[in-house]
């Protein structure tokens, strides 16, 4: 990995970096189909770009336009892509041999792989640790699960956007692109990727209820309900092919609604059948 280079001069402020912060976390209040997370991107950049430019000149007007550029990332790491975007943007301003087109080279090129990671590892593993946690609450009718499932999630979240900023703005793009030529963000994406699937396991063998024992195999004092069997080969085997086949359906593009919608139907004529067998 080569050196890290730190710009020698700043002009911005704990102060404006917390601006920064802030405006970051309305990053996805005017998403559009067309730039998608743009507009909040250049809300939350904008108290640099007039920190660091003369008014009304031709870079400021630049940067201006740069910051309505298409961008989609997960939230809580927009900042760390906030910061590398500060501190170039910052560097553009004080030298004027520097090639303020790199600045969106290095944003659109670092957009996609730092979504992956914070999808990942926010949205496929913090929210859904979250989420479960928080369930097991709720069905015993705690308000813990709601208070729990909020702070899980926003805590972590918080703290990954303020110190993304920081780490972003002191090391520039420099750390992030060694990074990438490296590995390091395709390993950190496969290893978040993996805890995440295990939660989803997890989940679906606490939460996803399918009693079987209706079913029985074999007559008289050799009957046995067929869960038994099931848990013989693997313990939640029934839950693992519920959830696998919900998987499947939408994998061939079915709706989530007419998933769900379905779920409904089939559990209430299940029900029905179970009562009209007793």
């Amino acid at each position: 990995m080569s050196e890290i280079k730190i710009a020698p001069e700043r002009k911005l402020t704990d102060r404006d970096l917390r601006r920064v912060f802030w405006r970051s976390c309305m990053l996805d209040s005017s998403w559009n189909y067309e730039r998608q997370q743009n507009i909040g991107y250049s809300f939350g950049i904008v108290p640099v770009i007039e920190k660091v430019y003369e008014p009304g000149s031709e870079k400021q007007k630049r940067a201006y336009a740069r910051s309505l550029d298409f961008m989609a990332i997960t939230p809580q790491l927009s900042t760390l892509l906030m910061g590398i975007d500060t501190a170039m943007e910052e560097e553009n301003a004080a030298n004027d041999e520097f090639d303020d087109s790199a600045i969106t080279a290095v944003k659109t090129s670092l957009m996609g792989p730092l979504a992956g990671i914070g999808d990942s590892l926010i949205a496929g593993t913090l929210r859904v640790i979250g989420t479960g946690i928080a369930i097991g609450f709720a069905q015993q009718g705690s308000p813990l699960g709601a208070i729990l499932l909020l702070l899980i999630f926003n805590i972590p979240g918080l703290l990954i956007r303020w110190f993304g900023l920081k780490f972003g703005y002191q090391y520039g793009s420099t750390f992030i692109t060694d990074a990438a030529k490296g590995g390091l963000m395709e390993k950190v994406t496969f290893a978040v990727s993996v805890v995440g699937l295990a939660a989803i396991g997890g989940m679906v063998a606490s939460y996803v209820s399918l009693d079987l024992s209706m079913i029985t195999v074999g007559s008289g004092d050799f009957a046995q309900p067929i869960s038994d069997y099931f848990d013989m080969i693997m313990p939640c085997l029934p839950q693992l092919i519920v959830f696998g086949f919900m998987y499947w359906i939408m994998g061939k593009k079915f709706k989530t609604t007419w998933v769900l919608v379905g779920t409904i139907v089939v559990c209430i004529a299940a029900c029905w059948i179970g009562s009209m067998m007793a």
